[in-house]
């Protein structure tokens, strides 16, 4: 059995707006306190996408502060993100390198694998030719007999809120395809909507992690479409030996 957390969108960020930039940090810590202080391990907490709220380097070492812990943390860009300084700070790569940010995570009873699903300059999302491929392979290779999870940064399908749905993940056929020759395939996470929801894609469950920063509203909840009063949030995600998830998601208490 794996049971992860997921969190996603903590926006860090040297903003002009001081007061918005500490408030970033002090949710983004408020959830990595909760979580440190479980009395039981989790196998590894997610956060995809959005780690930084203007792509700098400085943001990130903020980032690498305030996601370090006693569990193992697993990555993925988003929008906000920029890869130069993300590969650079967070992962130790060297100046120059180019292209997504695709990472395969091997656990005992599962593989996690952490896709690119920004597209430099743009909010919306996409995973290119080159990142499906490498899906493909990574599905089709070994541990064939092992469930997997794919985290990405962008929803591949309309989740109805209007602020989000522009800027989804689009090719999403592409996708559908490579995800149907892979039956082990037990469900997809993201982020970028700021807003806990579930949903399905490809006839797998779409898991969508709350955003910390803020929470995205439905049009029947009134407003600006955006609320920086709700609590943070996050989803613990539970996969048994059957390849079924199960997701919980919780207010974490300031």
């Amino acid at each position: 059995m794996l049971t992860i957390a997921h969190l996603s969108d903590i926006h860090l960020g040297q903003d002009h707006r001081r007061d918005r930039g500490e408030r970033a940090r002090r949710r983004a810590e408020q959830v990595m306190a909760y979580l440190d202080a479980l009395p039981g391990p989790l196998d590894a907490v997610l956060v995809t996408g959005d780690l930084a709220d203007h792509g700098l380097a400085a943001e990130y070492e903020q980032v690498a502060e305030v996601l370090a812990s006693r569990h193992p943390v697993l990555t993925c860009p988003g929008n906000h993100d920029v890869r130069e300084p993300y590969r650079q700070v967070l992962l130790g790569g060297a100046a120059g390198e180019e292209g997504p940010i695709n990472r395969l995570h091997q656990f005992p009873g599962a593989d996690v694998l952490m896709l690119d699903s920004s597209v430099p300059g743009q909010d919306d999302g996409l995973l290119d030719g080159g990142t499906l491929d490498w899906l493909d392979t990574r599905l089709a290779a070994g541990r064939t007999d092992l469930p997997a999870l794919i985290a990405f940064h962008h929803p591949p399908a309309e989740l109805h809120l209007p602020m989000v749905d522009g800027i989804r993940q689009f090719g999403e056929a592409d996708l559908a395809g490579v995800l149907r020759r892979h039956p082990r395939v037990a469900a997809l996470l993201c982020g970028h909507s700021h807003t806990a929801a579930a949903t399905t894609f490809a006839g797998l469950p779409l898991l969508v992690a709350p955003g910390v920063v803020s929470t995205v509203t439905l049009p029947c909840e009134g407003g600006s479409g955006i609320s920086f009063d709700h609590p943070p949030m996050l989803a613990f995600h539970v996969l048994d030996g059957s390849g079924r998830i199960t997701t919980h998601y919780r207010t974490v208490p300031a």
